[in-house]
Parts: structure tokens; sequence; C-alpha cells
């Protein structure tokens, strides 16, 4: 709380506004231009069972568990049926109120998993998270993809 009381009072002094300092301590970590994640698995259209493997490909950066911090590393996330995050907002483990998860985090650095999603049509999208789960900056998203579960 002081530590808060403290940086407030530091950027009204030096005339940052509150939601300055917030943004700022909110940014990701740097990303290289050019870094690409996508999925190998599974490809845009196609029509899958459940559970489907789901296989990431990054391009540029590396990959690193959550908490770790080196440059040019991040873990994935996959958002399931739902808008990507702003580069500002952290994106923990987060699930919709059905049973329905809509934020996948793989924070031990997996590149493959099994998904299990309901029948019908999904949309998926990755983002590669921060040692702190931010996107970087800037951001690396995948394109987003649409799959049909049967």
């Amino acid at each position: 709380m002081r530590y808060s009381a403290l940086v407030l009072a530091l950027g009204l002094a030096t005339g940052f506004s509150v939601a300055a300092i917030a943004q700022q301590a909110s940014e990701g970590a740097a990303a290289p231009a050019g870094a690409k994640v996508y999925f190998i698995l599974p490809k845009d259209g196609e029509t899958v069972s459940s559970p489907f493997t789901a296989r990431f490909g990054l391009k540029g950066m590396g990959i690193a568990p959550a908490g770790v911090e080196f440059d040019n590393t991040g873990h994935h996330h996959v958002l399931v049926d739902r808008e990507a995050a702003t580069a500002s907002s952290p994106m923990m483990k987060d699930f919709m109120k059905t049973d329905q998860p809509d934020l996948l985090h793989f924070g031990k650095g997996q590149s493959e998993t099994e998904i299990k999603l309901a029948p019908g049509k999904h949309t998926l999208q990755m983002v590669l998270g921060d040692s702190d789960h931010h996107p970087h900056s800037p951001p690396v998203f995948s394109e987003r993809i649409t799959i049909t579960v049967k």
C-alpha cells in the first residue's frame, strides 16, 4: 500500500497521470520485429474430433516458462471464442462461467496439447505472453482461425 502511495505521489509530483503510470507498469516485454506465432495444427477451416491435438509454432523468438525472464522469449496462450487481449492487459488463467475455458495457458513452455471443445464452430487465436503473462510489445498474435468440432 505504501509503495502504491509513493508511486502515485511521485507521478503527481512529476506531472504523470495515474493512467500513464498504470500503462507503463503493464506493458509487456519487448518482442523483436518479425516475430510470429502460428498454429501448426489444427488448420484454419478444419473439422476435428474432440479432443484434438493443437501444435504451436513460433518464429523469431524462443519459449520459456512463465516466470522466467529471458530476452526474446515467452509462453503460449490460446484464446477460445473470445477477442484478443490488449497489449496492456495481463492474461492469467481465466474461465467463462460455463465449463468451457476461454483462455488456455501453457506456462510450462508447452508447444503441443490436447484441447477438448464442445461440438460446433470455434475460433482460436494464439498470443505469446512474457514472463508475467502480458502480451509482448509489440504483441505477438497469431491469425485467428476457425475450426468445426464434430
